[in-house]
């Protein structure tokens, strides 16, 4: 609940404080920890990589003398000798095969027998043509999804280019499964694909060279299609946030684009592994997590540093990705690649102790941040909200509107606190500057400065003033605006969900109408609560420059954050203007008005323009 406490009311028993200095400092203080929280907890709180992970930039040891020994090139002879043993088996041509069921349409090809497109048919780019996983330009350049990696860029090369004979060309309809088989030169690869209803799918693969296992992962080397800031001509103006996200024994966590590490081998018990953006993933779960061997890729891409602007100077952007299998040659991986969708992710188990489907869900691939206390179930609410209403993707600015107005009302009490609490520091100021006044002469250094400070507190305690209550509604409407911020950053739902002018509550009101709003409804709810006067200067920057301050926030951030935002100052607006015709109202702008009149210049007509006075 945006509440903003006027800043005129003064903060007595500030130490070493006069009148309303000690609250503007207090409100000032409020807004600066709500900023340095909101944009800077990333910082500070910063994801750190699995405890105890083997980090090496060459290929680790391995307890299979096949796997951890690197793969020699064989001679002519060696070659030859292997192609006369072993009958060739490769495609003369290359094909295509696409996988379809209702949730997407995979195309695969024969050359490297790996995925060159993967739609996903819920779901639609900016253009609003069908979304496809597959990043063309990042994956042109460091490889396409399903593709082999080894430590041999001799051997990869070979792998991911080789025509491969696949068991069906054409069209496919899941549930299927579909194999690729590759023998020459020496090689027996075989990878096979195994396909059901769901965004799901088993991969199965095992390369051999002379017989002998070669350790062989399945990537996703290139981030995905949500990515679009590397399509020229894009529309998109704010690059793609990326993550790598793991869990190892149960415990998961998360790391951000920039600290992942190119190459670096993680022999663990991964149980699952996931490359994300905001809104989409791929994660592989092993069979076998106990055998995981996890790679991860970091390339980057240059592109202009404004976006809007091509003409820009070019800085790097980030393209991480990974690679997994078993680290003893013959690897099966489940695959998931799809919506970080809640409903969908909490049902996918990686393998737990026991060998079964049990074990962590991959859920946690959804970061809420470190409010993810408050952010959940602020989502699980929206999402009743727009059940309500039927769930669509036009529902969810009314399913904002309709939680902030339960969250006003249900926030009515602490309101009325604060309020109470107000109007009782507004009648004992008084006695506090007769306080203040007798230590007056008194250095601010000075010790006896305590025993003013004691007298104010004891004076509070005699009147039953409870500092806290006046603090309460902003001590709550701080976490609920960072966790709006998370939950419109992070669900899915809110994507390209529609509301009126708003096509995007996840995007900035393209024609700035909300932070408008904002501003002038934040002006005028300030301007009718009853207060007693202030320092001139202190007024413009509480009364201008704060409206215009949340207003430029809210001018380049997510619209579903500005609309409730506003809708909860329109709310707030109107129970000022109910709380002024109330006695409690009526009261505090008696004292403010009798206040404003001892002040210099008090008596005369210039006073309107020395203080904002509230209005009836």
């Amino acid at each position: 609940m945006p509440e903003i406490r006027n800043p005129n009311l003064q903060t007595p028993g500030t130490p070493g404080g006069s009148g309303s200095g000690g609250d503007m400092r207090s409100t000032m203080a409020f807004f600066v920890l709500m900023l340095v929280v909101l944009f800077g907890y990333q910082y500070f709180f910063k994801p750190k990589p699995p405890q105890n992970t083997s980090i090496s930039q060459t290929q680790p040891q391995s307890k299979s003398p096949q796997a951890s020994a690197p793969a020699q090139p064989q001679t002519g002879s060696q070659s030859a000798q292997a192609s006369n043993a072993t009958p060739t088996v490769t495609a003369a041509a290359e094909t295509e095969t696409t996988v379809e069921n209702e949730l997407y349409k995979i195309v695969f090809t024969n050359r490297g027998a790996q995925v060159k497109s993967w739609i996903l048919k819920k779901y639609k780019d900016t253009e609003g043509k069908p979304l496809d996983m597959v990043q063309p330009q990042a994956s042109a350049r460091f490889g396409f999804p399903l593709s082999f990696f080894t430590y041999e860029p001799t051997l990869t090369t070979q792998l991911n280019q080789a025509l491969y004979q696949a068991s069906a060309t054409g069209f496919l309809a899941a549930p299927n499964s579909l194999s690729f088989h590759y023998v020459a030169y020496g090689l027996d690869v075989i990878k096979t694909i195994r396909f059901d209803s769901s965004y799901v799918i088993a991969v199965e693969s095992q390369v051999k060279r002379n017989g002998a296992p070669v350790r062989t992962l399945v990537q996703w080397p290139a981030g995905l299609g949500d990515m679009e800031e590397f399509v020229p001509g894009t529309k998109v103006t704010v690059p793609t946030i990326s993550q790598f996200g793991w869990s190892v024994d149960g415990k998961t966590d998360q790391m951000p684009s920039a600290k992942v590490r190119g190459n670096d081998t993680l022999n663990q018990p991964y149980q699952y592994a996931a490359i994300s953006d905001l809104y989409f993933a791929a994660a592989f779960l092993p069979d076998a997590p106990e055998s995981a061997s996890l790679v991860t890729l970091h390339n980057s891409i240059d592109l202009p540093g404004d976006l809007s602007d091509p003409n820009s100077q070019k800085k790097p952007h980030d393209v991480i990705g990974l690679a997994i299998g078993d680290q003893y040659g013959y690897s099966r991986v489940r695959l998931y690649a799809g919506p970080k969708q809640i409903d969908v992710l909490s049902t996918i188990h990686s393998i737990g102790s026991d060998g079964k489907p049990d074990g962590p869900s991959l859920e946690p691939i959804i970061h809420y941040g470190w409010l993810g206390i408050v952010a959940k179930p602020l989502y699980i609410a929206l999402r009743f909200f727009d059940g309500l209403l039927g769930s669509g993707i036009n529902n969810w600015g009314w399913s904002i509107i309709i939680f902030t107005a339960a969250f006003n009302l249900l926030m009515l009490p602490t309101r009325f606190i604060m309020m109470k609490s107000s109007l009782k520091m507004m009648r004992v100021q008084p006695k506090v500057d007769a306080i203040k006044k007798k230590y007056a002469h008194l250095k601010m250094n000075d010790p006896k400065k305590a025993e003013m400070n004691n007298e104010i507190v004891a004076l509070h305690q005699a009147e039953g003033i409870n500092m806290v209550g006046g603090c309460l509604p902003m001590l709550v409407q701080m976490p609920l605006f960072i966790a709006y911020f998370e939950v419109l950053s992070n669900v899915i739902e809110l994507r390209q969900a529609h509301w009126f002018w708003l096509t995007d509550l996840s995007q900035p009101d393209s024609l700035h109408i909300l932070p408008i709003l904002i501003i002038l409804s934040m002006f005028l709810t300030q301007y009718i609560t009853p207060s007693p006067g202030m320092d001139p200067a202190q007024r413009r920057m509480m009364a201008f420059m704060m409206p215009i301050f949340f207003g430029f926030i809210l001018w380049h951030y997510a619209s579903g954050l500005a609309l409730y935002w506003g809708t909860s100052n329109l709310i707030n607006l109107a129970l000022q203007f109910g709380i002024n015709l109330s006695p409690m109202g009526k009261e505090m702008h008696d004292i403010a008005a009798k206040r404003a009149a001892k002040r210099p210049g008090g008596g005369n007509g210039n006073q309107r323009q020395r203080t904002i006075q509230g209005r009836r």
